[in-house]
């Protein structure tokens, strides 16, 4: 007697909507990437070393410091140019010499954002908070770009992707940071409140959006 009852095959389940479609996960490539152009080139601007296009509140600072400003700037106009690229899979595979020349040409503008960062930091507005704010996001671009070429160089590709998306959202908190202080004080918030307020949540929303991405990314794999 054949008591044996038909297996039942698992189907992995169908993604549910939990993750992103190509074509939004397509439009947020190119809404950061033009974000992201836009701000370096209007940023670039202080290359000319004309006042009028530094911060009002800043401006007496920044002519006295310009060494770290423009270290600063310079290496955020770079890698924020160069990280949308570094996302995209036909780059990686089908051009890896040229993927590995932005990841190192990122990693070292990533150190000029941060050197620059932390030196300007003591002199920056709204003390202690944006000065410290500031500081600690200069700190953790430098630990996760470091985790990035450290897992890059043990060939653990999909670790290296995970922190380099926490890198990229660390350097996009300077676009975070320029829409934060356009959009509250033109609804009534203080110029000082806002830009206090900035210097922290700037940076924690991008972490925030940047870990929902990397868990969309495993639901993928999974499904």
């Amino acid at each position: 007697m054949n008591s044996s009852a038909p297996t039942r095959r698992r189907v992995a389940p169908v993604n549910e909507g939990r993750s992103s479609p190509p074509l939004l996960r397509r439009a947020g490539w190119i809404s950061i990437t033009v974000l992201a152009t836009l701000t370096a080139l209007v940023a670039a601007r202080y290359f000319t070393l004309d006042p009028n296009t530094f911060l009002a509140q800043q401006r007496a600072v920044y002519l006295a410091h310009l060494t770290p400003l423009l270290l600063h700037v310079g290496g955020g106009c770079l890698a924020l140019a160069l990280g949308p690229w570094q996302f995209l899979p036909w780059l990686r595979a089908g051009r890896p010499t040229l993927h590995r020349v932005i990841g190192r040409v990122y990693l070292v503008s990533v150190l000029a954002v941060a050197a620059g960062a932390l030196l300007l930091a003591p002199t920056g507005l709204v003390g202690p908070i944006a000065p410290l704010g500031f500081s600690m996001l200069a700190v953790l671009l430098l630990v996760t770009s470091t985790a990035a070429y450290v897992t890059v160089r043990r060939r653990d590709y999909a670790r290296h992707q995970v922190w380099m998306v926490r890198s990229y959202a660390l350097i996009f908190a300077s676009v975070t940071f320029r829409l934060w202080l356009t959009v509250l004080p033109a609804v009534g918030l203080p110029f000082d409140q806002a830009y206090g307020s900035g210097a922290w949540t700037s940076w924690l929303i991008d972490l925030l959006v940047a870990e929902r991405v990397i868990a969309g990314r495993g639901r993928r794999r999974l499904t």
